[in-house]
């Protein structure tokens, strides 16, 4: 098993990579402010001359998250470009470039907060009233961190016995917003799964929105990209499943097991490693230079 590299900072490793991968929540931010340490080294890479795309499996337009993220203080002019999940979901809904996405039907019944609304603007959809009128469920989140993800029970039994298809916009579990635990729509994804649903995802770590970065940013050699995040889940496969090397950011959703005074805990790092069957080539406590 290849053993992970605890860094100090990304300066260390510059040389082995071209592009970055660069995740959002409790990387560059925990929902509510920017990490200082997180922004100068976005601007040292740029000084460093790496390209630096953000990847983030936000439920909404890359639009909106770019808006966002310039009203958080995180600049445009400090990234590359920016992909989104929430875009992908929508592309995928609009270009139907699969057969299983061909097969969906028209009439949607969306399990969505009111500030991703817009993810169904400019489909040709039909808003169902209920699942029994529905041909699939899209699920882009909650409201607030008091929602359960069996909350939607009542709602996801009867689709699962029905086989409705679930596409899922935000495939990541939990989050932390301003430090306070959230789940995300991958949660509720999943617990369909548990009722027996099938699942369709888009976003991290799922191939598809890879090779779209892969395409529009010019990668020839996956080799020399590095994903950079805080999940074992969705950062750090799926850049081992494009053949890019990954970098875990201790400090975002495993903070509690990973890091001590401030500093990467080498066997707890183990220990996710092998239950989560997920091996960072490197570990940061936080995103920076």
């Amino acid at each position: 098993m290849t053993k992970t590299r605890i860094l100090t900072g990304l300066r260390e490793i510059t040389d082995r990579f071209d592009l970055a991968l660069m995740d959002l929540w409790g990387c560059m931010h925990d929902g509510v402010t920017p990490y200082p340490a997180a922004l100068d080294c976005l601007k040292q890479l740029q000084s460093a001359g790496k390209q630096v795309a953000i990847l983030s499996n936000a439920p909404r337009h890359a639009a909106s998250v770019i808006q966002q993220l310039n009203e958080m203080g995180i600049p445009r002019a400090l990234y590359s470009d920016l992909f989104a999940s929430g875009e992908e979901t929508w592309r995928y809904l609009k270009t139907r470039p699969d057969a299983l996405a061909q097969g969906l039907g028209r009439r949607v019944y969306p399990l969505i907060a009111a500030r991703d609304e817009r993810i169904l603007d400019g489909l040709d959809l039909e808003v169902a009233a209920n699942v029994e009128s529905a041909d699939f469920l899209l699920v882009t989140g909650v409201a607030d961190a008091t929602v359960k993800a069996t909350d939607f029970d009542p709602v996801l039994a009867p689709a699962a016995r029905a086989k409705l298809p679930l596409v899922c916009a935000n495939p990541d579990l939990i989050v932390h917003r301003g430090g306070i635990e959230e789940i995300c729509a991958g949660a509720i994804a999943a617990r369909y799964e548990e009722l027996g649903g099938r699942a369709i995802y888009n976003g991290k770590p799922h191939r598809r929105i890879y090779e779209i970065i892969f395409e529009k940013m010019g990668v020839t050699d996956p080799g020399r990209v590095i994903g950079i995040g805080d999940s074992f889940r969705t950062d750090v496969r799926g850049a081992a499943a494009m053949g890019a090397g990954s970098v875990l950011i201790a400090g975002g959703i495993h903070h509690a097991e990973l890091l001590k005074d401030g500093k990467v805990q080498a066997d707890p790092l183990a220990a996710l490693t092998a239950e989560l069957h997920a091996t960072p080539d490197f570990v940061l406590p936080y995103l920076a230079w």
